[in-house]
């Protein structure tokens, strides 16, 4: 049987990504007020701003690169008015003010669940974890962690911050980024992150939380009751005691169900009744065990705990708000990463390290929107983000795209 052809992309470029940011996401009043704070600006922070989004979509990673494109006869393409260096770039993020960015992520995110973009998931979830990023061997600046080597000696610094992202719908898509540093640590800045991203999402976008088990602890959990937000985290052996009766509980025992989810087969253990540990305010603690049976032979088990009641969440459904903190990895840093230059330093300045990563995080969102919910509207069918950037690239009047490798 012939294969059907898939219908041919009409109109991805670069304004269209612009006007869709603007209009179908809500952020035309960010992209023109992005909370420039430089005093008498010559080059407008509109043009700026935009550029280091469409530059992330376009896998332009560093700021003297950007500053190549917009020098180029591809200028009028990507949206911008008039040129600008990699020191405008430098001094303008310096100056910019996070919070006006943060809120504009969490428009976004508004704008695309009243459009219908997580329309056939059952639940919203949100996850969070820490990475580290952006090595370098220049002078520390405050966000700068050492690295050492095994004789004590400095090997450069690192740079870390804690994601939180939407899992669980299909689309992993960042909400913010809150950076640590010596003296400072992952479990902190995320509890902040998590108050902060809460406050500006509103009590009804989510559904669960989800993390690893530096997560399980009594003040983060019960930091999530605030919001009124259930939490599915791993259970490890920083929770001796109850891991310890989880296993007591289940092994031996054959699975309460078992399920066949995709290639895979699912066996879980499921349970509601286990006490909590002194410090942590819950009548009880549900924990669930799994074992996936990959078709390749390979076996991953692992337990997990929740304050989700039996009665609202079915043991499979746990067993994929579980999986979906693996998405944070993947499509979080992983793509960021490897795709949209989160691990480059730009310009070693607290400030402009944290505004790049929440332009690239923007960056993630308007991207992925576009692509897999505009794009694919009608007959057309999924583009991968590759696929894309090399039609923008045409679109710019470049015969090939750039190497990234």
């Amino acid at each position: 049987m012939a294969q059907t052809a898939t219908a041919p992309l009409k109109g991805p470029h670069a304004s269209q990504i612009q006007n869709y940011a603007c209009h179908c996401l809500g952020l035309k009043s960010f992209f023109q007020q992005p909370g420039d704070g430089r005093a008498q600006p010559h080059i407008p922070a509109s043009d700026i701003v935009w550029a280091v989004v469409m530059s992330r979509i376009l896998r332009v990673n560093s700021f003297l690169r950007l500053e190549g494109l917009v020098h180029s006869p591809a200028r009028a393409g990507l949206g911008v008015k008039a040129p600008f260096g990699d020191d405008a770039l430098a001094y303008c993020t310096e100056r910019m003010d996070a919070e006006t960015t943060r809120l504009a992520l969490a428009e976004a995110l508004h704008q695309a669940k009243r459009n219908k973009a997580f329309e056939n998931s059952r639940f919203i979830g949100l996850a969070l974890d820490g990475t580290g990023a952006g090595r370098t061997y220049k002078e520390p600046c405050s966000l700068c962690d050492p690295l050492k080597d095994a004789k004590g000696e400095m090997r450069g610094s690192l740079h870390h911050f804690v994601l939180i992202s939407v899992v669980g719908t299909g689309l992993t898509l960042p909400i913010d980024v809150e950076p640590y540093g010596p003296g400072d640590s992952e479990y902190a800045a995320a509890q902040r992150l998590l108050r902060r991203a809460s406050g500006h999402l509103g009590p009804r976008f989510a559904d669960y939380v989800v993390g690893d088990g530096a997560y399980a602890t009594a003040p983060f959990l019960h930091t999530t009751e605030e919001f009124g937000l259930p939490v599915v985290a791993r259970l490890k052996e920083n929770l001796p005691l109850l891991a310890a009766a989880v296993r007591a509980r289940f092994d031996g025992q054959p699975p309460h169900a078992v399920f066949q989810e995709g290639h895979d087969r699912v066996e879980v253990w499921d349970a509601d009744d286990f006490p909590p540990w002194e410090t942590l305010d819950w009548s009880a603690v549900r924990a669930l065990r799994y074992r996936q049976h990959k078709r390749d032979g390979t076996v991953v088990q692992a337990e997990w705990i929740t304050n989700f009641p039996i009665a609202k969440l079915g043991s499979l459904s746990f067993y994929r708000m579980a999986k979906s903190r693996w998405e944070i990895e993947n499509g979080g840093f992983n793509d960021g990463k490897n795709r949209y230059g989160m691990e480059h330093i730009c310009h070693h300045e607290p400030n402009s390290i944290l505004i790049v990563w929440l332009l690239i995080a923007l960056a993630m969102i308007i991207e992925r929107l576009y692509r897999l919910r505009y794009l694919h509207r009608g007959d057309h069918g999924f583009r991968s983000a590759q696929a894309l950037c090399d039609y923008l690239w045409l679109t710019l009047g470049l015969r090939t795209p750039p190497d990234t490798s």
